[in-house]
């Protein structure tokens, strides 16, 4: 503040020197602006020779020409003194002047006196630059040239002089620089200058600040942002993201499905980064029509079917164009690969097949040739063929897709007349998918196979006493082979028995193996026949085979029985004696009777027919043997009459009766109560009576005799007939006619006693009348199996 006032003394002192060397002058002051209110600009009694103490009484007054009262004077002191903050730039807002003046009058009365005062209010830096506006945008195409200048807008700084806008500064930029220039007015102005070629496409906007700086001290400064928009020109074609694109999709592929979305990207923007998308010349009709490319958003999808088999790679050339005045455009490769999908059956060809072949055709040998094939590709196309393993073939790969059916085994037409072999193909995609074809393979016959009979031995029963052509049997064979190979034959192959043909016997239709007999059979003469019938079959050479017959003669029930014991002339009546002193339950008499049909008819029953008194005899009805239920009473009548019936147990059954009438008398002789066992005997009486003797000296007589016989016949029997050797095919008898070893003429006690005797040796004994005698002959026959042979022994009548 010293230096001030010493500045201000300084002036005051001049100018007042000033104004009393020249009455019209001005009293000049000089002051900063700003000063604080309150602040002595100078004494201006002291100035104006003015008495202190009268500038009341005076009436001392300032007055500011057409300015505020930023002054006033201190009447007291005769200061001058700042009322209100001066700001210069507001009090002189033109700049056209630098200097800056308030113009003041100090009026005294009495006496009246009028003093002009200057008042310069110098400028102090107290305004910074300032843009009219903060932000500055500069819109500069990318192609303007290097060099090129631009003009910003200039700073405004109140302050005057050395404190105004001096100069301005940019902010770094590699592409701009700005130079500073004075106008006409001496204010400065700058311009920005494009120092290289902008790029909107590297750098669309580029932000600068732009300071302007005046020249006080110290200096003060303003900013504005300078925004530089890069204006687009079609500098940049379009670009994708490949130059080839490799697509892979699935054959059969819906149509609509996506393949691929291009994305060409133009870095320009607005019209000039618009892109469509078009196919070039390069690209085929076929590939335009399977793929429809989306101009506006650059989709391909699928147009038509897609065909693996037919087609699988397609080839395209894809324009992108901006739509720009001078519009640009690039281009990219497109390899559309189409994968195969299973979507093909495979297929098989029957390239030969023999058919018929023959049953004995040999192995390996090939028969049908097959190819194979698959349109897909990959594991789509391997393919395998098979046929079913339950057949006699097997697959032999002969050469690339070609398969050999060979017989793997032998074949049997019998067996399997056909074949329906089917091959089936099938490939290893995924799912598989397979084809299959069925041929029939048909079998010739060869004659292989003999005639078949559906037994190995027949054996027929025939009933006895058949009629002369009845049907026996229907031999027929059967021969698995075909047309003259199973036509057959039937013959008797034969053979004689007993100087006896079999075709004499029966015979056999050779067309369908009916067995026919040709006589009537007699079970009691003949009772089974043994032989051969063959059946041949027509092929070349013939097979044959030949099966047993095996004839048994079924007896009829057509022989009554015979009652051999007691024995009596046809029709007469049997006369026993028996004591009437028997015991009960002794053994009266024994009925036998014999029957020549087979054991089954043969079997005899006995019973009563008619008896005097039933309550003195019972018959046993299996052996015939009548014994005394009481003994005799002396009501009991002398004579009883008997009439027993023999029984056989054929169908109808046959019969035979006998009429025993029994006397009794008084004798001391005694019956055996049992005779099953042993031969009969007869109990010694008491007294030795005349049967006793009588029966002695039979049995040594007869016995004696029988001896004599017996040597006779030996010595003059003449040689025996050669009998026929033993043979399956023979005649055969049931019970064989042995001649007894001793033939008798007995009694009915000594005939039962023989039969028992002689049944235990396993003999059968019979006993047959003497023709035209009262006696019998007795013969005993071993029951032994073996062909029939005429007797050593002759039987003798005694």
């Amino acid at each position: 503040m010293e230096p001030f006032r010493r500045y201000v003394a300084s002036s005051v002192f001049v100018v007042f020197s000033v104004v009393q060397l020249v009455l019209t002058s001005v009293t000049h002051y000089s002051i900063p602006e700003e000063m604080k209110e309150g602040s002595v600009v100078a004494n201006l009694a002291t100035d104006l020779r003015l008495d202190v103490k009268t500038l009341n009484e005076r009436k001392m007054r300032l007055d500011i020409v057409a300015n505020k009262k930023y002054l006033d004077v201190n009447k007291e002191t005769g200061e001058l003194y700042i009322v209100e903050k001066i700001d210069r730039e507001h009090i002189c807002p033109s700049k056209s002047s630098a200097s800056c003046f308030l113009r003041l009058e100090i009026i005294l009365e009495n006496p009246e006196r009028i003093f002009n005062l200057d008042v310069e209010i110098l400028d102090t830096n107290d305004n910074a630059p300032q843009f009219r506006r903060d932000v500055m945008y500069l819109d500069i195409s990318e192609s303007t040239p290097k060099g090129e200048r631009f003009s910003l807008s200039h700073a405004v700084d109140p302050d005057v002089g050395s404190n105004s806008v001096k100069t301005y500064y940019l902010s770094e930029s590699e592409y701009f620089n700005i130079e500073v220039q004075t106008a006409r007015d001496g204010s400065k102005i700058s311009e920005l200058i494009l120092l290289k070629q902008l790029d909107r496409e590297q750098q669309a906007v580029h932000n600068l600040t732009l300071t302007a700086v005046d020249g006080g001290k110290p200096a003060r400064s303003g900013t504005a942002s300078v925004i530089v928009r890069v204006l687009d020109t079609n500098d940049n074609t379009p670009t994708f993201d490949k130059s080839l694109y490799n697509v892979k999709i699935m054959e059969n592929s819906p149509i609509g499905s996506l393949v691929l979305h291009l994305n060409a990207t133009d870095s320009d923007e607005g019209s000039n980064s618009d892109i469509t998308y078009s196919y070039s010349l390069y690209t085929s009709e076929k590939t335009q029509e399977t793929f429809y490319l989306n101009p506006t958003s650059g989709e391909i999808t699928v147009r038509g079917m897609l065909n693996y088999e037919e087609f699988n790679i397609y080839d395209m050339e894809v324009i992108a164009t901006d739509k720009g005045a001078n519009s640009l455009s690039g281009q990219c490769t497109i390899k559309i690969l189409v994968e195969d999908m299973n979507d093909n059956h495979p297929e098989l060809s029957i390239k030969s097949f023999q058919s018929p072949v023959s049953e004995d055709i040999k192995l390996d040998t090939v028969i049908a040739v097959v190819s194979v094939s698959d349109k897909d590709s990959g594991e789509n196309g391997i393919v395998d063929l098979h046929i079913p393993d339950d057949m006699p073939f097997k697959l032999r790969k002969s050469s690339d897709n070609y398969y050999e059916l060979v017989v793997s085994e032998a074949l049997d037409r019998e067996k399997v007349p056909e074949y329906d072999i089917t091959f089936t193909v099938t490939d290893r995609g995924s799912p598989p998918l397979s084809d299959n074809e069925t041929m029939t393979l048909e079998l010739l016959d060869v004659n292989d196979n003999v005639p078949q009979f559906p037994k190995s031995f027949y054996t027929i029963r025939v009933m006895e006493n058949n009629a002369p052509g009845a049907l026996l049997e229907s031999l027929s064979a059967f021969d698995p082979d075909l047309h003259e190979n199973q036509y057959l034959v039937y013959v008797i192959i034969e053979k004689e028995i007993a100087n006896t043909s079999m075709s004499m016997l029966f015979s056999i239709n050779p067309e369908d193996g009916k067995l026919h007999a040709l006589k009537t059979f007699d079970y009691e003469i003949e009772k089974e026949f043994l032989f051969h019938i063959e059946a041949r079959d027509s092929g070349s050479p013939p097979l044959s085979s030949n099966v047993s017959v095996h004839i048994i003669i079924v007896d009829q029930n057509d022989n009554a029985p015979v009652i051999v014991s007691p024995w009596r002339a046809h029709g007469s009546v049997v006369e026993e004696k028996i004591p009437r002193s028997t015991d009960k339950g002794s053994l009266v008499a024994k009925v036998i009777a014999l029957d020549t049909d087979s054991v089954h008819s043969s079997r005899i029953t006995y019973q009563f027919l008619q008896v005097t008194d039933a309550t003195l005899f019972s018959l046993d009805q299996y052996n015939g043997e009548i014994r005394t239920m009481r003994m005799f009473s002396y009501r009991d009548p002398r004579h009883q009459r008997l009439v027993v019936v023999a029984k056989d147990n054929g169908e109808p059954a046959l019969s035979a009766t006998v009429t025993i009438k029994l006397s009794t008398e008084e004798t001391a002789v005694k019956a055996y109560s049992d005779m099953t066992e042993v031969p009969l005997e007869y109990d010694i009486f008491s007294d030795l009576n005349l049967y006793l003797v009588i029966g002695l000296g039979s049995v040594s007589f007869l016995l004696l005799i029988t001896i004599l016989v017996t040597i006779v016949l030996k010595c003059q029997k003449a040689k025996p007939s050669k009998a026929a050797p033993p043979s399956r095919n023979s005649v055969i008898s049931e019970r064989n006619s042995t001649i007894a070893d001793s033939t008798l003429v007995s009694n009915d006690a000594y005939w039962y006693s023989l039969f028992l005797a002689e049944t235990r040796k396993g003999k059968l004994v019979v006993r047959q009348p003497v023709p035209k005698g009262s006696r019998y002959i007795v013969s005993s026959i071993p029951r032994g199996t073996g062909l029939t042979d005429t007797s050593d022994s002759a039987a003798s009548t005694l």
